[in-house]
């Protein structure tokens, strides 16, 4: 088990002594990887928010703002975007963050090393990134890209420190990483904590802890029992079945937000009787979504008609649902040819217990149309990294996924387009064609339209069953003041105290 702790006096510097107590946070999935062109997960962004900044950030109610660029503007028709960058600022190694900086982030993202993980396909329109002078630098399009300014706020782009990468090579960096944000990384022992403290003069401010300790708890019970027992101060998206044992407690609360994330069940187009879209049709029709949000998720969700939620841009708010239809679903099985009894696996995380119900539930409807479902859970770390990305799923599985640009392209395309890692089955060339033409639209309202064409052509090739978007909750210690939740889940910790 990797384990590293940083002895003080290195480079990396240490905060002036405070008494701010520490902040301990249980969350489920430790990412592995720390390296922000390695990652996808809302885990990494929950940490890893403030270890890292962006040219651009978002605030707590989504609105884009000045990050490590005091300011930005749009030139040649869109086609350039020249960002002023903060003086004084350090990585937390003591490099300087400058133009070069961002050019050598970018080069990375773009070049061999960001082509082994999953965000590179989210910036292939930028053609170069000039350096203008030591605080200026121009990210150059190749094609229009009208989310790039949103995209520049999210994983991929967090700015990574030349010196050190270069010395240290990706591997190190990713367990041991550096960046320029209100919190610098001080010890990590893989999946059992991460420990951050804050950073001495950080642009935005002084943290008010003076430590915070990640602990990776993989089962829901065992991160409320700790909880309760007062040995963690936040417990990380609470299933709904776990609430009342928090709020039980009057030291504890319950902190929930609404966000983009939608929970569906992808199918397998490429093997097994789901290859035929008129069995996924009849799969789809054969679930009562409504009555699982009312029964399992108690009402704390809402039933979705594709694979993004209002906050989306390009969401539909008159897409009609597919209506529950049993008999239809029949019907269009034994049209199928579908003999009555074929099986088919329902895969899914197994430390996600609400979905574990949701599963079981599934099942049930699909019996009841004569197929007989096989539920398999898997550990989410093998889920997400083998069984997802190298096509190893059955029948159905799982996807989670929110868009953290909150634009359906950041979904659709990573989820629809030909070789895309999160797309092991589909290779349609109709599609790919829809999915690159909509991120050359400029014109807001023609890409929106863009945008619902495609969810229509993945609606009618039902390449999914829509499931919900549901509510995220957080167990808190209520000794806790200044928690912010903000929809996307990538808490930044630098206003949080504990009493």
């Amino acid at each position: 088990m990797l384990r590293w702790v940083l002895a003080a006096g290195l480079v990396f510097g240490v905060g002036s002594a405070r008494a701010g107590g520490v902040l301990t946070i249980a969350q489920a999935q430790d990412p592995n990887n720390w390296d922000p062109i390695a990652t996808f997960l809302v885990p990494w962004g929950a940490v890893a928010s403030n270890v890292f900044d962006g040219l651009v950030l978002r605030d707590e109610q989504l609105v884009l703002k000045p990050g490590l660029a005091e300011s930005w503007e749009v030139l040649d028709g869109g086609m350039r975007l020249r960002f002023r960058l903060r003086r004084g600022v350090l990585f937390h190694n003591g490099e300087v963050f400058d133009a070069e900086a961002v050019r050598f982030t970018m080069a990375r993202l773009l070049g061999p090393e960001g082509a082994k993980g999953p965000q590179q396909s989210n910036y292939t329109s930028i053609g170069s990134v000039d350096v203008v002078d030591p605080y200026t630098v121009d990210i150059v399009l190749k094609r229009p890209d009208p989310v790039m300014v949103s995209k520049l706020a999210g994983y991929g782009a967090m700015m990574v420190p030349p010196k050190y990468v270069a010395e240290k090579g990706g591997v190190e960096f990713g367990q041991k990483p550096v960046g320029t944000g209100p919190f610098r990384v001080v010890g990590y022992e893989n999946k059992v904590s991460l420990t951050l403290e804050p950073a001495a003069g950080h642009w935005d401010g002084k943290p008010k802890v003076d430590r915070v300790v990640y602990r990776f708890i993989v089962e829901p019970n065992t991160q409320v029992a700790e909880l309760q027992a007062g040995r963690v101060d936040v417990a990380s998206n609470v299933p709904i079945a776990l609430i009342p044992a928090i709020t039980a407690s009057a030291a504890l609360q319950v902190v929930s937000t609404t966000g983009p994330s939608v929970t569906v069940l992808r199918f397998n187009t490429a093997q097994g009787p789901t290859r035929d879209a008129r069995v996924r049709r009849a799969m789809v029709m054969a679930v009562d979504r409504d009555a699982i949000v009312k029964q399992i998720l108690q009402g704390h969700a809402k039933a979705v008609t594709g694979f993004q939620s209002a906050l989306s841009f390009g969401f539909d708010p008159g897409r009609a649902a597919v209506p529950f239809d049993p008999a239809g679903a029949k019907r269009l099985l034994a049209e199928a040819k579908v003999a009555p009894g074929t099986a088919v696996s329902l895969d899914f995380r197994s430390n996600d217990t609400t979905f574990r119900e949701v599963a079981q539930a599934v099942a049930g409807y699909l019996g009841a149309v004569g197929l007989k479902v096989q539920v398999r859970p898997f550990e989410m770390n093998v889920f997400t990294n083998d069984i997802i990305p190298n096509g190893k799923t059955g029948e159905m599985f799982q996807m989670g996924w929110g868009g953290w640009t909150f634009d359906y392209d950041n979904t659709a395309y990573l989820m629809y387009h030909s070789g895309e890692r999160w797309n092991p089955y589909d290779k349609d060339p109709g599609l790919d064609a829809m999915l690159e033409g909509q991120r050359l639209i400029v014109d807001r309202g023609e890409r929106e339209a863009a945008l619902r064409k495609v969810a229509g052509f993945v609606a009618d090739h039902a390449l999914e069953l829509p499931l919900y978007n549901v509510d995220t909750y957080y167990g808190v210690n209520r000794r806790v003041k200044g928690l912010v939740v903000p929809p996307d889940n990538r808490l930044r910790l630098i206003g949080a105290s504990v009493d």
